[in-house]
């Protein structure tokens, strides 16, 4: 039996990712109080109607204190039910765009405490499951269909015991993603964007990578990630890791981000049941 449990901050798409697994065919709860969660571990053990399950909640049911998260996790432990849990964040100026474009109230809102202010206390009540999480999304870049596409595709396919590795680019003006565990910063090479002929490729095209080939400094940049990569990830797998998320940053995260991170899919593709690419910026 598998249990997903789905939470981050309001605004960050936890419906979106609930209809994904719903849609995967998982039985699926939307915002159950805390205080019921152990008696449907207990009710649905063992049973074969409700194998794959997916519950979400968010900081209504969850004040912070991390003995709450505990006793949920020894209720599944006890129970043998395979777990994991995915929370979804995005930057606070994102949840406010989102906030004021859907005109909805925070949970965390009142008379005394602006928008800004709810997302900042939601955040650090939250911290124990952001901390316990077998995955944290960034979504501050993704659209709904975006957000569906990685569920799919990273969670619900996951095996057990199996390492999902994603590897995606980003641009440094565009913000850091907060999901990132291994994170390398690749503005050192020759950029592209400054060749008039090349600026409006991306590091997908061959261009682009005929440009960034004829440098020593990007085939000594790439061998040096590849190795630090091929050392140190499976020191994430043999401590129960099951997700680890590499981002590979340049200025806008068109070109030299793009290049190397697919050059590294390519090479780990060979290594790992489980890879995935993505390109923030393109």
């Amino acid at each position: 039996m598998k249990m997903i449990l789905i939470s981050g901050r309001s605004g960050s798409g936890k419906s979106s990712a609930l209809h994904a697994l719903e849609d995967c065919g998982f039985y699926c709860i939307d915002n159950l109080p805390r205080s019921m969660l152990k008696h449907l571990i207990e009710n649905i053990a063992g049973s074969k109607e409700y194998d794959k399950t997916a519950v979400s909640f968010d900081v209504r049911n969850f004040t912070g204190d991390s003995s709450q998260l505990d006793e949920l996790l020894s209720a599944l432990d006890e129970h043998n039910i395979d777990h994991q849990i995915i929370f979804l964040d995005s930057s606070e100026d994102i949840l406010i765009k989102r906030y004021n474009a859907s005109r909805r109230k925070h949970p965390l809102s009142s008379e005394g405490l602006s928008l800004r202010g709810a997302i900042q206390q939601e955040k650090t009540q939250l911290a124990p499951l952001m901390d316990a999480a077998s995955l944290v999304v960034d979504t501050s870049t993704m659209s709904v269909h975006d957000l569906r596409d990685l569920i799919r595709t990273r969670v619900t396919t996951h095996q057990t015991n199996a390492l999902s590795l994603l590897i995606q680019s980003f641009g440094y003006k565009h913000g850091i993603p907060s999901d990132s565990d291994l994170m390398f910063d690749v503005r050192c090479l020759p950029n592209p964007y400054w060749e008039p002929t090349l600026r409006n490729f991306t590091g997908r095209d061959a261009e682009i990578a005929a440009f960034l080939e004829q440098h020593e400094s990007t085939k000594k940049m790439l061998s040096d990630i590849r190795r630090f990569i091929e050392d140190w990830v499976p020191q994430y797998e043999k401590s129960g890791r099951a997700y680890v998320t590499i981002s590979i940053g340049c200025t806008g995260g068109c070109h030299r981000s793009v290049y190397i991170a697919e050059q590294l899919t390519k090479h780990f593709n060979t290594l790992y049941s489980e890879v995935h690419l993505k390109h923030t910026q393109l």
